[in-house]
């Protein structure tokens, strides 16, 4: 039997539209980050099987819809626009989630994970990519490291497994950054790995 320990607090969310306001929540935001290829999306299904609300990773959408308009790899082509757009679905993902009812919610990566990306390709970014960052908090940051046996490549993962490690560098520096505690999930199976993001965020805040 896994011991859950109660936590119940007042969080306050900036919600950004035409006229700014605050509302109380009684909410976690939890991000998953890390490289290309490292659990999370296998994790974040696990968790939605136990009924938690899970936001999918936005770039997949992204790039799915670009290669349907014949644009293989939109990132390498046109990087600032992909990232424009990643920025945007992620922003809309965090105000939605702000409106749920909900009282912990994951995200399949963050806000910052757009710039870290930009930083890696060495691409010239707009201020505002930063400021989003600071704007839009998260409450808790779970890190997947890279992990050799378990990396595939698909249809929209063309990274190899050593740029899967530069890029989890990059996420680091950017998460910590912005002054984000971040807890490395061990390897293991899915269930070690969603037990233990589980007894963690009850257990150990």
């Amino acid at each position: 039997m896994i011991y859950f320990c109660g936590i119940h607090y007042k969080k306050k969310f900036k919600i950004n539209n035409s006229n700014t306001k605050y509302v109380q929540k009684n909410q976690q935001k939890i991000v998953f980050i890390g490289g290309p290829g490292t659990g999370k999306t296998t994790v974040l299904n696990a968790l939605k099987t136990k009924g938690y609300c899970c936001f999918n990773e936005v770039s997949r959408a992204v790039t799915l819809k670009a290669q349907q308009q014949g644009i293989e790899q939109l990132f390498l082509t046109e990087p600032l626009l992909f990232s424009e757009m990643l920025l945007k679905g992620r922003e809309e993902q965090y105000l939605e989630a702000a409106k749920s009812n909900k009282d912990i919610i994951f995200f399949d990566r963050g806000i910052p994970d757009v710039h870290a990306y930009m930083n890696y390709f060495k691409t010239d970014f707009p201020s505002l990519f930063i400021e989003k960052s600071k704007e839009y908090k998260y409450d808790l940051i779970f890190h997947f490291s890279p992990w050799k046996e378990i990396y595939t490549i698909d249809n929209e993962r063309y990274e190899t497994f050593e740029e899967s490690k530069t890029i989890d560098s990059f996420l680091i520096k950017a998460y910590t950054a912005l002054e984000y505690k971040i807890i490395n999930v061990p390897f293991g199976t899915i269930s070690e790995r969603t037990n233990f993001i589980i007894n963690r965020l009850y257990c150990n805040l």
